[in-house]
């Protein structure tokens, strides 16, 4: 299996065509960089990813989403992966539009320096309730 720092245009071209216009939550399984890459060296993986997270948080907020549960990654219980993932973080978009908006806004393409500085990569899952 797979994991990646950016979704491929495939993937994100179905997800933004998709006209539910019901809130969506993302489940984001992230895997951290031992050390960070510019402009965060001196850093781990995962405080670079935390300087992103602390401003992205305020961007989904202020455009009616929420982040809404994180957590670290202790056990694996049923399955396997090929990736031991770090953390968990559940984010929720009031629809697939509000998550586009969100993504391609010019502040997140700013602070996405630390995204990538702490980030080794991630898979990215669109959920919807029943």
């Amino acid at each position: 299996m797979q994991i990646s720092q950016y979704p491929n245009p495939e993937g994100i071209a179905a997800f933004i065509a998709n006209t539910d216009t019901t809130p969506v939550v993302m489940l984001n399984l992230l895997k951290f960089k031992e050390r960070a890459d510019a402009p965060d060296e001196g850093m781990s993986g995962m405080e670079a990813y935390g300087k992103y997270v602390d401003e992205m948080r305020k961007i989904v907020e202020g455009d009616g989403g929420r982040i809404f549960w994180t957590g670290r990654v202790t056990e694996m219980v049923i399955g396997e992966s090929d990736v031991d993932f770090d953390m968990v973080a559940l984010v929720e978009y009031p629809s697939r539009q509000a998550f586009a908006k969100i993504v391609m806004d010019a502040r997140v393409q700013a602070i996405g320096v630390h995204r990538a500085a702490g980030l080794l990569g991630q898979w990215l899952i669109a959920m919807t309730q029943t």
